[in-house]
């Protein structure tokens, strides 16, 4: 093995502490020294399809040219404005450009980080709408097992986990309910409006509950659910960090429902996966609710980096990107393969609880254990896929595929007939 590179694998473990990664027992990082399209290039030269699309944030695949030169000339021009008292071009163009294909409400944009900065933001529009308003709303409403973030925050409005049991005497109250279906829509409306007079938001992944292991519930339940938050007078967040950009089959899952949100929080995709950035788009209504001559009603928030010129032209590269005919017909491909293969795993004896929806196909593998992120499981199917050259992060013994969406046909047939190998393996 070439020295030098053994160096940085020794170099990073010296210096680096990696996320959701338990470092005693990790092993080391593999050094990866280029990417293209779906592939990532190791040290050694192995390739692997990137199948999660790298935390599910590469859309277009890796290093694309086109994002990549459109980064390039911004650079050259702008690189970093403080955003309090300034604006420049790209972030009033991202903004046009993406509220005219957000919900009709959506009637500003609000920039920030990442997906637990976009949830904060969210979270204290709501919380301060009703004070700017002389309410006394400050409880908020979340989905069980749902996940938005590591802040403390998006971690309070997450479902309460071993991740998040050491802070648990500092993360504020939440209410916590199941996701809809048929049988339980009733009682979910009675809960909402026996609380409604003291609720100032909603907050809920929309269609896929994502790290919680790709649940999946339906458009249907979610609007009429929806419907009776408008009704009761409940704002509505809806987090799109994963679901928005393509993921599940429309430009958002807020496409997919009747009734829309007030509130929408992105990241992820948002770049194509080239630049951290988080947005939080909003209803002009919660947006007055700010204005005022009493300087104390400002939204008090904000980030050295909000509105970086790099991530917003990045952004704009990626929409552009995303918005083409060729990208469209290619999620629809996706997805109408993955359902294919839906149906050949539905009738495997070693999978359960085949699910998909868009480009997002998920599915259980069967164990004598509860299914769980902490499942053994995973790491093993982590390892087998790896040494087939394929990138699958398992959340336990859930298994999934967010490929980024210039994946040809042969590829995922390649990485369909991988998975049957591996279930073969443990028949």
């Amino acid at each position: 093995m070439n020295t030098l590179i053994q160096n940085l694998r020794e170099r990073d473990q010296a210096v680096n502490w990696h996320p959701y990664t338990q470092m005693k027992t990790a092993g080391e990082a593999i050094p990866i020294v280029s990417g293209k399209g779906v592939y990532l290039y190791d040290d050694e030269g192995n390739k692997y399809i990137d199948a999660v699309s790298s935390w599910w944030v590469t859309l277009h695949g890796h290093a694309h040219p086109f994002i990549a030169e459109r980064v390039f000339q911004q650079l050259n021009t702008l690189e970093q404005v403080i955003f309090a008292g300034f604006t420049h071009e790209p972030a009033v163009r991202l903004s046009e450009n993406l509220l005219q294909l957000l919900p009709d409400n959506q009637g500003k944009i609000f920039y920030s980080d990442n997906g637990s900065t976009a949830v904060e933001a969210a979270l204290k529009m709501c919380v301060q709408y009703a004070y700017n308003k002389g309410q006394k709303k400050t409880k908020i409403l979340a989905f069980k097992n749902a996940y938005h973030g590591d802040t403390f925050g998006a971690m309070s409005v997450s479902g309460r986990s071993v991740w998040t049991k050491p802070f648990g005497s500092m993360l504020f109250d939440v209410i916590f309910i199941d996701t809809p279906a048929r049988e339980n829509l009733e009682d979910l409306k009675i809960q909402i409006r026996n609380m409604a007079s003291e609720t100032a938001c909603f907050i809920y992944e929309p269609l896929v509950q994502g790290a919680a292991g790709m649940l999946m519930y339906t458009a249907d339940d979610l609007s009429e659910l929806m419907k009776c938050c408008r009704e009761s007078g409940i704002l509505m967040v809806q987090d799109e960090v994963f679901t928005g950009f393509g993921r599940t089959g429309k430009l958002f899952a807020a496409d997919h429902l009747s009734e829309m949100p007030d509130i929408m929080c992105f990241s992820k995709g948002l770049t194509g996966g080239t630049m951290p950035m988080g947005i939080t788009s909003c209803s002009q209504d919660i947006f007055n609710a700010f204005l005022s001559d009493d300087k104390y009603k400002t939204l008090f928030h904000g980030h050295s980096f909000t509105a970086n010129p790099l991530a917003c032209t990045a952004a704009l590269a990626s929409m552009e990107l995303l918005l083409n005919e060729d990208t469209q017909a290619a999620i629809n491909r996706i997805g109408e393969q993955h359902s294919g293969f839906a149906s050949v795993l539905a009738r495997h004896q070693n999978v359960e609880n085949v699910r998909q929806t868009g480009t997002i196909l998920a599915f259980d593998f069967k164990t004598n254990e509860n299914t769980s992120y902490f499942n053994e499981i995973g790491k093993i199917l982590y390892e087998k896929f790896l040494r087939r050259g394929i990138i699958m992060r398992p959340l336990g013994n859930s298994m999934y595929l967010v490929p980024p969406y210039c994946i040809t046909s042969d590829e995922l047939n390649f990485i369909y007939q991988k998975i049957l190998e591996v279930l073969k393996e443990d028949a």
